[in-house]
């Protein structure tokens, strides 16, 4: 391996001291312009590059951003999503030459611990949270650490557990914890341990899907879930709920099943509801991967979509697109999302307070997978 050139190699080959190197690199005074300029170019065509180790030692910043995601691995090759969120935020790091600092675990209390170890090294400037939980350890922790962090998708409050029957719908939008309505710019999001949020409306976009079905005549909806523990799978449910009752739709008839996100659940899900006595006439899933492997079972089934199915997927994607007939889909920028919550964190690690920011509502686009319901259903 080639050996990494250090300032003794830079003082040497630009005739100087190893402490006129230092003063010229770290933008010192104590050297000439001119040989403040020597040494730069030394350094440049030798390649060298500060140790980030030593610079967060120093009291520095690391240069780098944390990310962990605590997912089952089974799921994450088959899901666009993060892809396209993380695609947003190295670009936005890139820009202001930022590593990424990227990790996968099992579950949340390996995220908690990785958290610590990471700010115990000092790896990391600051950390971007995802999948806010309905009861999360993260956001406490990451406070109590002094930890810089941005949660996306929401703040870290505990909202009502939509899978409770008992436990009526929260009012309104916003992220989880916010009660009616949204955080605004300035203020604590999380439950009061001051971390910033960017966060979409899940409950409005929930609302505009049922709302579409419903004016095409359907009245047996089932929503394929995603994880129940997550906070923006709980806005969805809770959201469905406040609006089928509105509707005047019942409970039994519009509802919710739990899955992990992968398209065998998915899958294994949309067979079960459909074998139902009085099977819905409409499906909507928490992903693209299984809205299309929910398609390829109605086929399977040999039920027409959309004559007697309709389909509707959360988060648009080329999948959504090639499938015929095309699969109607929330459309939203979520390469946009993962810029926004990376030029937040960027703002907060520059000193400014923690915001709630909110990212484009999510757009229903209407294709070929909904239409009415037949007659008989």
């Amino acid at each position: 391996m080639a050996r990494r050139p250090t300032i003794k190699d830079i003082a040497r080959q630009a005739g100087v001291s190893e402490s006129a190197v230092s003063f010229a690199l770290n933008g010192r005074p104590g050297v000439s312009e001119g040989t403040r300029a020597r040494i730069r170019r030394v350094a440049e065509e030798l390649g060298w590059r500060p140790n980030s180790a030593a610079r967060a030692l120093s009291g520095e910043r690391s240069g780098a951003v944390g990310l962990v995601l605590a997912r089952p691995a089974h799921t994450l090759g088959v899901e666009s999503f993060f892809l396209r969120l993380v695609s947003g935020i190295q670009e936005v790091l890139s820009a202001a030459g930022s590593a990424l600092l990227f990790q996968v675990v099992e579950d949340v209390e390996a995220e908690c611990a990785v958290y610590r170890r990471w700010w115990a090294e000092r790896r990391v400037d600051g950390v971007l949270v995802v999948d806010p939980r309905i009861r999360d350890p993260r956001p406490l922790l990451l406070s109590r650490l002094g930890l810089p962090a941005v949660v996306i998708g929401g703040g870290a409050g505990t909202p009502p557990d939509p899978w409770d029957p008992g436990v009526p719908a929260p009012p309104g939008g916003g992220p989880p914890g916010a009660g009616a309505g949204p955080a605004t710019d300035g203020g604590a999001t999380d439950g009061g341990v001051g971390l910033a949020a960017v966060w979409a409306d899940d409950a409005r976009a929930m609302t505009e899907v049922l709302d579409h079905l419903h004016g095409l005549g359907h009245r047996r909806i089932v929503h394929i879930a995603g994880l129940p523990g997550l906070a923006h799978t709980a806005r969805r449910v809770a959201a469905l709920r406040a609006e089928a009752e509105r509707l005047g739709l019942s409970a039994a008839r519009v509802r919710s099943v739990p899955t992990d996100y992968s398209d065998t659940e998915g899958a294994a899900a949309t067979r079960r509801v459909l074998a139902e006595p009085e099977p819905p006439t409409a499906l909507v899933y928490d992903n693209d991967v299984m809205a299309v492997a929910g398609r390829a079972v109605a086929a399977e089934l040999g039920i027409p979509v959309p004559g007697r199915l309709s389909i509707v997927a959360w988060d648009d994607s080329p999948l959504c697109r090639l499938t015929h007939p095309r699969l109607t889909a929330l459309v939203r920028d979520t390469a946009g999302f993962g810029r926004l919550a990376a030029e937040e964190l960027l703002s907060v690690l520059a000193g400014a307070p923690p915001r709630a920011r909110e990212s484009e509502l999510p757009r229903l686009e209407p294709r070929g997978s909904t239409a009415p319901p037949p007659a008989a259903y």
